[in-house]
């Protein structure tokens, strides 16, 4: 008579092989080859990056800092919840009398959030900014760090020293050390699902639409249309990297 394996062993013994044969056969983004493997073959990046410049827009109006976002960017990316290392983020501004104070324990935020006892608040979502003149991709000594065509800046594991050069370089601190991989790690618009026609994460999980994504040179995108008609602002633009995070009511202390 045969062993019944319990349902619960069969669909994790069925996950390891499905996820060991995915990689043996190049299986997902292959980002130090620039290759993607998908069932009609390899994927055509000249095709890919035609016609696309990926922009992101952040609108503090509408926030309200429930830190789905942040939660949502860890697991879609292997990022360890246990460990104070973020993709992206979330600030709290709090406006008193005697100033503007910032709470973001960590990188991120406890949540839920309670209101302040006094003071006006407001939230600012931290991310990569995919500068069009990322000073991370030139202080690489290895060239881990590149920027394709279709404008996002993305690291490749197989290369990176973990030297943290282009972590120390970020003047918006969005990069980390992996605590796992030990590797640079950071945001990348979710590359793996716009390969997929699928938007970020964070872009899906946002409850109010705070987070908006798309492609630039697309006139009828909502991005394209928002760069066009609303005054929106970068950070640190006195770097002059270019960055291509744009912000929705972004208060002075902010930049």
């Amino acid at each position: 008579m045969k062993k019944k394996i319990p349902r619960r062993e069969f669909l994790i013994g069925a996950c390891k092989v499905l996820a060991t044969g995915f990689l043996a056969t190049g299986g997902g983004v292959g980002i130090g080859m620039k290759t993607v493997f998908a069932r009609d073959g390899v994927m055509d990046w000249r095709k890919f990056w035609a016609g696309k410049q990926w922009v992101f827009v952040v609108d503090t109006y509408r926030c309200i800092g429930c830190g789905r976002c942040v939660m949502a960017c860890k697991e879609e990316n292997a990022v360890p919840l246990d460990k104070e290392v973020y993709r992206t983020w979330v600030e709290r501004y709090v406006e008193r009398e005697e100033g503007v104070t910032i709470e973001s324990p960590g990188g991120g935020l406890d949540f839920p959030l309670q209101a302040p006892e006094e003071g006006k608040q407001f939230f600012v979502s931290k991310l990569c900014n995919q500068c069009q003149d990322p000073p991370c991709v030139q202080v690489c000594p290895v060239s881990a760090t590149y920027r394709t065509e279709d404008g996002v800046v993305l690291v490749d594991n197989q290369r990176c020293v973990g030297c943290r050069y282009c972590i120390q370089a970020c003047p918006y601190g969005t990069r980390f050390l992996h605590p796992v991989t030990h590797v640079a790690d950071k945001c990348t618009w979710c590359y793996h699902r716009l390969v997929k026609g699928m938007r970020p994460a964070c872009v899906t999980i946002c409850p109010v639409g705070a987070r908006k994504f798309g492609n630039r040179e697309d006139s009828d995108s909502e991005v394209t249309k928002i760069l066009e008609k609303e005054r929106v602002r970068g950070l640190k633009p006195e770097k002059g990297t270019k960055p291509q995070v744009f912000y929705l009511g972004l208060d002075e202390v902010v930049m």
